[in-house]
């Protein structure tokens, strides 16, 4: 029986949904009847500890946001030479940062929103470049927080940053519709499109049961509904996702179908677009989970 612990709760903004997530998962993986053991990573030496006296076949990583998802603990876990779940150092590295996937999208003609990078502090000076209306948002973090939109000067005294250092990135406001598409073992599932019942599809609106309305599928042409499937898989295979990816669009009829990010750890709670997504493909919750676990690994130290 294969040993699987569990980390989940972690140091960033996204602690709560990463509890969820954790737990979800666990039951899950119970029921597939692994041996398994859950960590609320608060602490770093106590996580090391637990891995010693643990001594896990896989560690399944339910950690979102810094910390979690950006390498960090991917890399720890590859000094240790412990398998996990999702992607790798590099992989998470990559779409985290904002700024580096949009370029990676751009060099391989996935089109992208105009945007530049700066520090909150420069911002407040200077400005930006990208005329109204556009969007703020930290440069590496993820489920829309500290996300603002800009329609007219007005908005700017709604935004706030930890301090002047903290690195933003600006990009113009993409108008239409808010599309989302999982990639689950380098296959594209299908493309959801959300319809927020407030300003936009922010953190309240993901994890609020009934902000959002998920029309599964998305009711698109057929040649954008095709292009989001083809853009998010080859987003997932040039970054080199493990498993599973989701891929955030925008689409209008002026500006087409517009990449946002991606993500390479995606909510695994009851309201979250993959689970959502492999249901429609026919993959149980379960059955899911199962696959991450299966397809663990870390980078081989020769």
């Amino acid at each position: 029986m294969k040993k699987v612990l569990i980390i989940k709760g972690g140091f960033s903004s996204e602690r709560e949904v990463s509890l969820i997530s954790g737990q979800k998962v666990a039951e899950a993986l119970k029921q597939e009847g692994y041996d398994v053991i859950e960590h609320d990573l608060t602490d770093t030496q106590q996580f090391i500890k637990v891995l010693n006296d643990v001594k896990p076949d896989v560690v399944f990583n339910a950690l979102h946001g810094n910390f979690g998802e950006d390498g960090e603990i991917q890399g720890l876990l590859d000094m240790l030479q412990i398998p996990y779940t999702h992607s790798s150092l590099r992989a998470s590295v990559l779409g985290m940062h904002k700024a580096l996937t949009k370029s990676i999208a751009q060099r391989n003609n996935i089109a992208t929103a105009p945007f530049e990078v700066m520090t909150y502090g420069a911002f407040k000076n200077k400005g930006t470049s990208v005329p109204l209306p556009y969007v703020i948002k930290p440069q590496s973090d993820g489920s829309s927080v500290g996300v603002f939109i800009i329609q007219n000067e007005q908005d700017l005294k709604n935004v706030s940053y930890p301090d002047d250092t903290s690195e933003i990135i600006i990009e113009k406001y993409i108008a239409g519709k808010e599309l989302t598409v999982a990639v689950i073992e380098d296959k594209a599932c299908c493309v959801t499109e959300l319809k927020p019942k407030i300003d936009f599809y922010n953190y309240k609106a993901k994890y609020t049961n009934g902000a959002t309305e998920h029309i599964l599928p998305a009711n698109l042409p057929e040649n954008i509904y095709n292009q989001a499937l083809h853009n998010a898989q080859k987003m997932h295979v040039l970054l080199g996702c493990n498993t599973v990816s989701r891929s955030d669009f925008r689409y209008n009829s002026d500006d087409g179908l517009i990449f946002l990010e991606i993500n390479t750890n995606p909510g695994l709670t009851p309201l979250s677009l993959v689970p959502e997504q492999a249901k429609y493909i026919g993959m149980s919750y379960s059955t899911l989970c199962k696959k991450l676990v299966e397809n663990a690994t870390c980078r081989k130290i020769k």
